[in-house]
């Protein structure tokens, strides 16, 4: 599938780059946000920044993976990033902010428009994603776009460098339809 540029209301979601390697460094070298993800090094430097962008790049052209950076559109900030990943045969979903952008409803726009591109773009009749335990924040963002527990699950977080407990959720083509017209 070739680059695509996702909109909202306030965000653009685009194909991360090099250029966003400054912004993204220190927000993703924060450990709150380190620890809330499985696969995020603490410390992150600009070389994880330099190997993601290449690695993102390749994964895409592939078709199992479509990563995209969260940007403001006022002004274009780097706040973060999205994706939806091929997994066992099915697509899980993530996302982070780094936390200057917390509390602030962009994680719920941004991955309201993820969801809507994997039902779209990949049609997929379901995705999963997973929540740490100590991050209900993430799992309230789950909620609001009709996910349904589904077990739970150990999985390794790199930044901590141990298994933490992890909440999976599904959410449904049906699901999300049904909570977007309620």
């Amino acid at each position: 599938m070739s680059c695509c540029i996702l909109e909202t209301e306030r965000l653009l979601l685009r194909p991360p780059g090099r250029r966003d390697i400054p912004a993204l460094v220190p927000l993703a070298n924060d450990y709150d946000v380190a620890k809330n993800l499985s696969t995020l090094p603490h410390p992150y430097t600009a070389n994880h920044g330099e190997e993601f962008v290449a690695r993102v790049e390749e994964q895409r052209t592939k078709g199992t993976d479509f990563n995209f950076a969260i940007t403001r559109k006022s002004d274009e900030a780097y706040m973060g990033g999205c994706g939806v990943h091929l997994k066992e045969g099915k697509f899980e979903f993530g996302y982070w902010l780094g936390k200057p952008f917390w509390r602030q409803g962009y994680a719920t726009e941004a991955a309201t428009r993820l969801v809507e591109f994997a039902f779209d773009a990949l049609q997929t009749e379901s995705v999963w994603a997973g929540w740490f335990f100590d991050n209900p924040a993430s799992g309230r963002v789950l909620a609001k776009l009709g996910c349904k527990p589904n077990g739970m699950a150990r999985r390794a977080c790199l930044a901590r460098g141990i298994e933490v407990e992890c909440n999976l959720v599904t959410l449904t083509r049906g699901d999300f339809a049904q909570r977007r017209v309620s």
